[in-house]
């Protein structure tokens, strides 16, 4: 395990266990890092605007504007009205996915067999979190605040025919992705519990979340 990392005007840093859900808010002009902490670790990650949470992020809009379909160091990510809401202001991983979309008990039926549907997901941690945790309460979201999300670290490089491929992940132990809201933000993470595909190494391990202050506070 890489040893936890610290900041100057850290808000918060928590570690998230493997496979578990995790929700905080980040107000506009602060940092939230995502912190790889033993490699190939996905992270599902939601991004809900605070002030209205029917404003989300869009995996569409992001793509068309950014006209990439990889994520990575400065890129803006947008919401479904076409606003910004967050920046990737430093990372040291190199791209991350948003095509891919998060596991689900239905689609790993699908994709892989049968006997998978009874195997936890990230639609189950999203849902679980939404039900449950306070910041969901506080902010009154349920399951229809589920859209696109961001798969952090997760290789899914597209072929030449279009199709997607989930391959191994090119994090490594201590790798990190750091974006900058622009917008005061609701962010819910599912630390990905996936075993049927590499995007985890088949090993799903934990992660440190750090919510730091901008440089100008």
């Amino acid at each position: 395990m890489t040893v936890l990392q610290n900041f100057e005007k850290t808000v918060l840093s928590e570690v998230c266990p493997a496979g578990e859900a995790w929700m905080c808010e980040v107000k506009k002009g602060q940092y939230f890092r995502i912190i790889d902490l033993e490699g190939n670790q996905a992270v599902d990650t939601l991004f809900i605007s605070a002030e209205n949470p029917s404003e989300r992020y869009s995996a569409t809009d992001t793509l068309a504007i950014n006209q990439y379909i990889y994520l990575e160091k400065g890129t803006t990510l947008y919401s479904n009205v076409g606003r910004p809401m967050a920046i990737i202001h430093d990372d040291n991983c190199g791209r991350h996915d948003t095509l891919g979309g998060a596991c689900s008990c239905e689609s790993n039926t699908v994709r892989y067999a049968h006997e998978t549907y009874p195997m936890h997901s990230c639609r189950n941690n999203f849902m679980y979190a939404l039900a449950k945790h306070p910041i969901a309460q506080k902010h009154g979201l349920n399951v229809r605040h589920i859209g696109p999300n961001i798969n952090f670290f997760m290789n899914v490089p597209v072929t030449a025919e279009g199709a997607l491929k989930f391959e191994d992940g090119i994090s490594a132990p201590g790798k990190y992705v750091e974006i900058q809201a622009k917008m005061d933000l609701i962010m819910l993470i599912s630390n990905c519990p996936q075993l049927n595909n590499p995007c985890n190494a088949y090993n799903p391990t934990q992660i440190q979340l750090v919510v730091r202050e901008g440089e100008e506070a």
